[in-house]
């Protein structure tokens, strides 16, 4: 799945995580601070997970980030969201993160 992902081109990528509705976009920010926010901190800053924040994730892409939200690490508490999420959607959440992860959508 990762290497499917690669191989589209950046632009492409980019275009697609725009078909996501501003609605959309705002229960995906509601589900990190809630659902993950309870093993990660509400303030991602780490809890029984580990922190969020960009200086956290800045040795990791966010198409690995996004393959870690959607299927969880084995062995862990974290579990996998694919069944919840697209992969739009995870990519989605994982460059918010990198970036420094909203309270609320624009």
């Amino acid at each position: 799945m990762l290497l499917a992902l690669a191989a589209l081109p950046a632009a492409a990528v980019a275009m697609a995580e725009g078909t996501l509705s501003p609605q959309r976009q705002k229960a995906l920010v509601h589900l990190v601070r809630q659902d993950c926010g309870s093993c990660h901190g509400m303030t991602l800053k780490g809890g029984l997970g580990k922190p969020l924040l960009p200086e956290n994730l800045a040795d990791r892409d966010a198409e690995t980030l996004a393959e870690i939200i959607l299927d969880g690490i084995p062995d862990t508490p974290m579990p996998p969201w694919r069944s919840q999420l697209t992969q739009e959607e995870a990519l989605w959440i994982a460059r918010r993160l990198k970036e420094g992860f909203p309270h609320e959508t624009p």
